[in-house]
């Protein structure tokens, strides 16, 4: 292969992923990081205020909302980096996302003394009309939808 060809390989290969990166934010992934937007900069300013003013009343609650921030934060620079490896880490974040709702709701309802005041994740998400429970779901389907559509489309190449 020559310097040339060399150079055209390498072309293609970086259009290549920026289309995969595109990808991810993309229709219904817009839509996703809009939403996951708005959900690290409600969890992260309520936890940093709950934190910063009365940490001492409900400890637990709070870091588990900055937990959720941090979390959110993460999924929403996956999903606007793009490629495959994003795809997958977004798709493990969504996972332990969505098993921390679900723990953190049953936790809730099970032991409500546990929380003197709620976190993003108590009552599955209620405070924030279920988004953090509907949220990981709808993500994970649509991440796991791509990685099929692309799979598909490979394999016709």
């Amino acid at each position: 292969m020559t310097s040339g060809e060399d150079e055209v390989a390498v072309a293609s290969s970086e259009k290549a992923s920026a289309k995969q990166r595109r990808r991810l934010i993309s229709g219904p992934g817009m839509l996703l990081v809009w939403l996951y937007g708005v959900m690290v900069v409600g969890a992260v300013s309520r936890s940093a205020v709950q934190i910063s003013t009365d940490f001492g009343r409900a400890p637990l609650a709070y870091t588990l909302s900055a937990v959720a921030g941090i979390v959110y934060g993460f999924i929403t620079y996956s999903l606007v980096r793009g490629g495959d490896r994003a795809r997958r880490a977004a798709f493990a974040c969504c996972a332990l996302e969505l098993a921390g709702v679900l723990i953190v709701g049953v936790w809730t309802l099970v032991e409500p003394s546990a929380f003197p005041d709620a976190t993003v994740w108590s009552d599955f998400g209620m405070g924030y009309l279920f988004i953090p429970v509907i949220l990981p779901l709808t993500a994970m389907y649509w991440l796991r939808k791509g990685v099929l559509q692309h799979g598909s489309t490979a394999a016709q190449a």
